[in-house]
């Protein structure tokens, strides 16, 4: 056939492409150094499926092909669909999407120093490829390893530039949805409450008008926005959202989702009055945490299991439950929150007038604060004590 390429000068093209158009050059200039290095005329590569006009908009960056488009003109000039997508092949792609997913597994397990170094290190391949996609993924991990870690400002720079590149129509709604929860639960993280709230409401809107699976993303939208209610004791609103993210996490079986509401459940019955359900709905995420072997969130949950006997009258409980909350974070979880929980202790150590302890760990808290922006409100707890 007069299009079929012999394999030597696939090769070649795909080297000259590579060579002359490297992996960040726009998909309208491989696509034509490809067809050059093929002998193709824009009017020959269209052949009876496209008119030459189209091929030429391509070319000079005035339209996007769909997947299915980019799939079709690669077989014509018998090159790799990645490859003239994104200027990288299907084996380098595989081994960057590898790394991102190395990367997200490190963070889903907490362990966000190690996962924050992955992203870190990818950042530049992924650049290289000029793969909007792939671009949206790490900036995201990566702000979320960021805030999560205490560097909230910067999270928030990279998850900016994430949501400008979401709105190319190559993203959907859902794409748009993910980056404005994580930029939500920053703001949360700076106690920009109101800010958080309608950044949660413009995702809830996006994952709910699209069409497309979101289900998980729905129940952490409003996860973290009952969070925002809690803050501003809207603890009807707050109960409202909860209820509605159980729903959907029990339908989706997923047993972390389900464990992270009951906590939430557990601190609203808390700041509400109800000590003695807020305790139930701590064990139960407890017992959910535990079977998941999430001992850093275990160590959290004893933080408040510690409070809530307190507040029940049990005070050498929750010393012994606030102590083990203490050496489990350390081991398992961060600085802050194993400060919490010794900022937890210092503050029923002064208020059963042990003055002593409690002034050493309320220090011993500040120094594991720092100068993080994140957690004002518990160095402002220390420094009271």
């Amino acid at each position: 056939p007069r299009f079929a390429v012999a394999m030597t000068e696939i090769t070649a093209a795909h080297r000259t492409a590579s060579a002359v158009a490297p992996s960040g050059a726009r998909l309208g200039d491989r696509l034509r150094l490809l067809r050059v290095a093929a002998g193709l005329t824009q009017t020959e590569l269209a052949g009876d499926r496209f008119s030459k006009e189209y091929v030429s908009q391509i070319e000079r960056g005035k339209t996007r092909p769909t997947q299915e488009t980019i799939e079709w003109l690669a077989q014509r000039l018998g090159v790799d669909p990645g490859f003239l997508a994104s200027g990288v092949s299907a084996d380098e792609r595989g081994r960057i999407e590898t790394a991102l997913a190395r990367a997200e597994a490190l963070s889903a397990n907490h362990e966000y120093a190690d996962s924050l170094e992955e992203f870190q290190k990818i950042r530049p391949a992924v650049l290289g490829i000029a793969s909007p996609e792939l671009e949206v993924r790490v900036l995201a991990g990566e702000a979320w390893a960021l805030m999560r870690t205490g560097e909230v400002k910067a999270a928030i720079e990279l998850l900016n530039r994430a949501r400008s590149l979401t709105e190319d129509a190559m993203f959907s709604d859902v794409d748009r949805a993910e980056v404005l929860f994580r930029l939500g639960t920053c703001r949360y993280q700076l106690s920009s409450i109101q800010t958080a709230v309608g950044l949660f409401n413009e995702a809830l809107t996006l994952a709910e008008r699209a069409g497309l699976p979101s289900d998980r993303l729905r129940a952490d939208i409003l996860h973290w926005r009952s969070r925002c209610y809690r803050r501003q004791r809207d603890f009807e609103a707050a109960q409202e959202d909860l209820e509605r993210a159980l729903e959907l996490s029990e339908a989706l079986d997923d047993a972390r989702a389900i464990a992270r509401i009951y906590f939430q459940a557990s601190l609203v019955a808390e700041r509400q009055g109800h000590w003695v359900l807020a305790r139930k709905y701590a064990e139960q995420a407890k017992a959910q945490y535990e079977e998941l072997t999430d001992r850093a969130t275990v160590g959290r949950l004893l933080n408040n299991l510690g409070g809530i006997n307190f507040l029940l009258g049990k005070p050498e409980e929750a010393i012994e439950q606030l102590n083990e909350s203490f050496k489990v974070l350390l081991e398992h979880g961060s600085e802050a929150d194993a400060a919490r929980a010794v900022s937890s202790l210092a503050q029923i150590h002064l208020r059963t007038g042990q003055v002593e302890p409690a002034e050493e760990q309320a220090r011993q808290a500040l120094s594991l604060l720092g100068d993080r922006v994140d957690v004002i409100d518990e160095i402002g707890n220390a420094q009271l004590v």
